[in-house]
């Protein structure tokens, strides 16, 4: 790896301090490192970004690496992250550990991870990707939602519900996790499906193959009216829908790869960060 690609959440590296001194360690090292361009509202301007290169690093948190996942897909850059938020399931380098991942990145003593990412599919043609999870909830008031899911072609179930998470296996620590779903092993092929507070006692969680195409297909609201609701793509870029309308959900043919530098397993992550948790 030749030519680095630095991310930095500005609210996180106020003073650009970790920013400045990753950049400085891969320079020394005769690296070349380019800093991503925002607009003015802090958005990453897409179109700055050159082709030629090998790795993103980003630094903040799970939502910034989300972020640029999804932004630059297309350009399958692999990805690492450096932790500047709280738990820190998908970044890789704590602050304190600056020094020694570079020196990693430079050796070539890393893995890459292929993670599976969603793709929502809208009946105007519209779609989108995520690395999380694809959300349907409710819009405006509190109130449940009705929904009903298929799978293939068929009816799964009806659903009362506030919503509902579709989660990949690399997301099933985040809303999948808050709703009661389970935790999968993020390199593992599925999509997990959770209801969120379903008005029901006997709804669980559904894992579903890879392969599988669910439609989520909104019902009416209360006395018949119109129900409206948002799909959130990894908490992002909200569509809204109304009754009769329908997205569906399957494995998008775009995945995102993940640098792993630390010989710690899966299990042995997952039990730290949920210590006290």
């Amino acid at each position: 790896m030749d030519r680095f690609l630095i991310v930095t959440n500005d609210g996180k590296d106020t003073k650009q301090t970790v920013t400045s001194e990753v950049k400085e360690l891969l320079e020394a090292a005769g690296k070349v490192c380019i800093l991503c361009r925002k607009d003015e509202n802090k958005k990453i301007i897409k179109s700055s970004v050159p082709n030629e290169v090998d790795c993103a690093i980003v630094i903040g948190g799970d939502g910034s690496l989300i972020e640029v996942a999804r932004l630059f897909w297309e350009k399958d850059i692999p990805i690492l992250g450096v932790n500047m938020g709280t738990l820190g399931y998908l970044t890789e380098v704590e602050v304190g550990g600056i020094d020694g991942a570079v020196n990693q990145l430079i050796s070539g003593d890393y893995v890459l991870e292929r993670r599976m990412m969603l793709e929502g599919i809208f009946e105007d043609g519209r779609s989108d990707v995520s690395l999380n999870d694809i959300v349907v909830s409710r819009k405006g008031e509190l109130h449940i939602i009705h929904f009903r899911l298929y799978v293939n072609g068929e009816l799964l179930n009806d659903y009362e519900a506030d919503g509902v998470v579709l989660s990949t296996p690399t997301g099933s620590t985040a809303y999948n996790l808050s709703a009661g779903g389970p935790i999968v092993e993020p390199t593992a092929s599925l999509i997990v499906i959770t209801p969120i507070c379903s008005h029901a006692l006997n709804t669980r969680s559904i894992v579903l193959s890879a392969e599988d195409e669910i439609v989520i297909e909104i019902g009416p609201g209360r006395n018949g009216s119109k129900e409206e609701v948002y799909v959130a793509f990894d908490g992002a870029d909200a569509v809204s829908l109304k009754t009769g309308d329908k997205v569906m959900v399957r494995r998008s043919n775009a995945s995102t790869t993940m640098i792993k530098l630390s010989k710690v397993s899966f299990l042995e992550t997952l039990r730290g960060k949920m210590k006290g948790n």
